[in-house]
Order: C-alpha cells, then structure tokens, then sequence
C-alpha cells in the first residue's frame, strides 16, 4: 500500500513539475516574441517580478516600511487614531507623540493658562441653517457630520452603517450626488440631499431636474445641497465605472446599468452667479427646506462674486449654507492629475471665504461647513478656529468602517466591503458591528474638540477664534492663525452693512 501511495505521490509530483515547466516556457516565449514591454523582452519571465513588486509596492511600504507619519494620503498614526476613536478605545497615549511639531503646517493649540473648569463648560449649541428664510428649517447638532459618499461609489452596507450611525451620533449624512437610496433613510438620521451635475436621483426622463421628485424627497430629507464640484475633481463630473453600475444603482440614478456613469462637469442651467442664486432660491421655494452649495476654491473671485450678488439681491437670496472643500479631498474616484494639482487645499480656502462672508456681513446669514481630510478632532477644531460651522468628512468615517487605505475604491475589489458590490467581499461589512463604530467615532470627535476649546479657555467649541491656535511656518516658529488670516477691518463690514441696507428691496 506504501508503495502505491508513493507511486501515486511521485506521478503527481511529476504532473506538477511539468505543469510548471511548461507554464515557464509559456512565458518565456511569449515575453521574448512581444514587443510591447521592453523589460520582458530583454529578460524574459524574470522580468516579471519588476511588475509584481511594482503593484504590491504599496502595500509593502504601508505595512513594513514606511514610518507611522509617512505616508499619504493618511498615515498610519492617523489611521490609527480613527479606529481607536471608532472602537471607543480613547487616544491615550504614552512617551511622547510622533507629532513632529517642527513641520510647517502643524496645528499648535494655544492653551490657557487658566482653562475652563468642568463644572463651567457649557454644551455645544446647535445651530439653525435656513432660519426665517424657509419654511422648514434645519436644526443641526453635530459639529461634525457625515459627508457625501453615493451610494455606488459605497456599497448597500456601508451606508446602512453610516444611516444607523449618524442618527445614534446625532449626525446629519450627505447624500453624495447618486441620489437617495432606501438604505440612506433605514437608520432615520437626518439627510441632506446632494444635487449634482447630471441630478441624479432628482432627474426626469430627458435628464433635468424634476420639480415633483425634488418635492418627494423634501418629505423626508432635511435639506438640498447643489454641488458646483468637489476638491478631488474640480471641473471635472463624477466618474462611477460601470461595473459599478447595477441594476439596482442604475434605478436610483435613472441611467442605464452596466454603463459608466459620469456626469457633466457642471450644471446646464447655471453658468453664472445669478444662475446659481436663482436656483437656489427655486429650490428653496419649490421644497421649504434649507439650500446650500459645495463647491471647491481656486481663487477669490467666485466667493467674491457671490457676496456682492447677495448684496445687491438682499440677504433672503443667499444660500443657507455654503461646503467648502479642500483640494485635498478625495473619497471617489478622479484623474490624478486633477487630484494631485486642481483647487485650493482647506487650509487657505476656508479662511478666505470666511473674510469675504464677514466682510459682507453674511456670516450669521451663511453657514459655513469644512471638509478636506478633517479626520482628527485637531483638523476639525482648526477648521472652527478658522470660522467653519460644521466639519463634513467622508475618508474618516470610512475608516471607521474598516477601511485599510487599500487604494482600490474604484476597482470594485474593495477587501473591507465599504466600496465594493462583490456580495463576497462585502459579507466582511457587518452592520451591527460598524454602525456603533460609526457613532462612536462621530461622538469622540465631538467630545474631543469640546476638549480642545476647554484647554483653549473656551466654555464650548463655538467659541473658539483663529487666535486660539497658531500654525508652524518653519522649525521652532509658529504664528497665529489671526496674524496669518487677520480677522476683516470692521468699518469694511459696517459699509457692506450699509450697502446692503441701501439695496434692499
């Protein structure tokens, strides 16, 4: 019997030998005869493994090589803090940071030297976006909120996390621009609908907006937000593969399944700053809920532009809330070269929209939401610093549904389930268990921003001003974010004051 089982293990062995070798030879033939790749024509098979290590480079640099603040687009400190915050494990640390506070850029705090006691701190307040110029008003109690991630661009259970997460949390959660899908509305939180270039969602049968869509969905979303664009892609529409596209997204979207999906680089009906307002204000009318815009900065002219328009309109045609977004942004899919080289990053954007709605004494009438790898408490308290209301992020709460950084969001291939629509790959995405990751990462950069202000000496988060924190400009030398973005001359805001007192209807 021994000798059989050896006969057979031996003819195996030969059967597999020769499967290699002739797989060996296969490819020797083939990399010799082409004439497309150099590197394989001179060094045929062995050639191979420059193209192997050049696609696992990444992952090998992630996880062996690469230092814990060294990577990009978020590191692996970062990433680590996220999931700490998610699983409600606290961002206790021990020996020092790895912060390197020598890096221009960095955020230094400026603490009090006599902070607020606990017994003084007030709650943050909520604040009201759209009051007395709509009919419904949003009331908003997060300061950081969820931002816009299509549901096509993530998957069915990724957003059925984040729906049951934002509403325990106490968030709102952006649509993104793929429309409204069941599962955005299962968790009962509250939802801002996003209105893109090509409407998806919010279209008719020949592609524009539909009035008697927009007013279904006013029944259940708490307000409309129009995407001018987005900081990973300026001037350029979205892009969703069409292997992506299945027949239930196609049905959402109202477009064929199985095609790519990419939509205008900007709206048809709004070439200019009035087109915009009047939209705004149709829209506005046609639902009563609160309408706002997100659009990425290139410059000073747009925000420019908008304030003096409103001015001129009155206030009651200004938009509810204004989504700044940073260049740097980037949860979907866009080309690199945009990516990497289009818009403002949120550091310089938001300051300067903020000077220009305070200039024009539009502050209090606009609200300003930040979005632009906010993921730490730190980058979201900056943003408060700055002059933002709210803090959107779309990567931080990825992260906290398990998201690795894998860089595969638009390959369908995601190996966590968060952007992906393989049944088999998103099994690993278990709503039960990441719903409470969610809200519990939203709930810690609350508290920890609250933190923040408190060792700023501010009784709660709202209360914090550009001289509470100041930013490295080069080694061992910072300057305040109020002497780098020096707050409005008021006689600027008490003419604009009167301008618009002047021009009122």
């Amino acid at each position: 019997m021994a000798g059989i089982m050896s006969v057979i293990s031996y003819g195996i062995g030969t059967v597999i030998g020769f499967a290699v070798v002739g797989v060996l030879v296969f490819w020797f033939l083939q990399d010799i005869t082409q004439k497309k790749h150099t590197v394989l024509r001179n060094y045929p098979v062995i050639g191979r493994l420059r193209f192997f290590f050049e696609q696992m480079g990444e992952y090998f640099r992630q996880y062996f090589f690469a230092g814990d603040r060294a990577e990009m687009p978020f590191n692996r400190a970062t990433r680590g803090w996220v999931y700490k915050e998610a699983k409600n494990e606290g961002g206790i640390i021990g020996f020092g940071s790895t912060n390197d506070l020598r890096e221009p850029g960095s955020i230094i705090f400026v603490n009090h030297p006599y902070p607020v006691l606990e017994e003084d701190r007030l709650p943050t307040p909520s604040l009201i976006i759209g009051e007395g110029y709509c009919r419904h008003p949003f009331e908003a109690r997060s300061i950081v909120n969820v931002s816009g991630m299509s549901f096509g661009a993530i998957s069915a259970p990724a957003v059925r996390a984040l729906s049951r997460g934002a509403a325990d949390a106490g968030c709102w959660m952006d649509t993104g621009e793929g429309g409204l899908s069941p599962y955005h509305l299962e968790g009962k939180c509250d939802i801002i609908m996003q209105i893109g270039t090509a409407k998806y969602g919010i279209r008719d049968r020949d592609g524009g907006f539909s009035p008697e869509r927009a007013q279904e969905l006013a029944q259940v979303v708490r307000a409309f937000e129009i995407k001018l664009s987005q900081g990973a892609k300026p001037g350029k529409g979205g892009v969703l593969p069409g292997g992506k596209v299945t027949e239930e997204i196609a049905r959402i979207r109202g477009i064929p399944a199985g095609r790519d999906s990419i939509s205008p680089n900007r709206h048809h009906d709004i070439a200019n700053v009035d087109d915009l307002l009047d939209k705004v204000a149709y829209i506005r009318d046609l639902t009563g809920r609160p309408v706002g815009v997100k659009t990425a900065i290139g410059g000073w002219g747009f925000i420019n532009e908008l304030c003096d328009a409103v001015l001129r309109r009155g206030a009651e045609a200004a938009p509810d809330f204004l989504h700044i977004d940073g260049g740097e942004g980037g949860s979907g899919a866009a080309p690199q070269t945009l990516m990497d080289h289009m818009a403002l990053p949120i550091a310089e954007a938001l300051p300067r929209v903020v000077d220009s709605l305070l200039q024009s004494d539009l502050k209090n009438r606009i609200r300003v939401v930040a979005a632009g790898k906010l993921v730490t408490s730190a980058r979201a308290a900056w943003a408060l610093c700055a002059g933002a209301d709210f803090v959107v992020t779309a990567r931080g709460f990825m992260f906290a549904l398990g998201c690795i950084q894998a860089l595969r969001c638009h390959t369908n291939t995601c190996p966590t389930g968060v952007t992906t629509h393989n049944k088999r790959l998103q099994r690993g995405l278990v709503i039960e268990e990441k719903y409470l990751r969610v809200a519990n990462y939203c709930r810690n950069m609350n508290k920890e921003i609250d933190m923040i202000a408190q060792s700023c000496g501010c009784r709660h988060a709202r209360e914090l001003r550009r001289e509470h924190v100041r930013i490295v400009q080069s080694a061992n030398q910072s300057i305040a974010l109020n002497m780098l973005y020096p707050y409005p001359d008021a006689r600027r805001i008490a003419q604009a004051r009167t301008a618009a007192g002047a021009t009122a209807p």
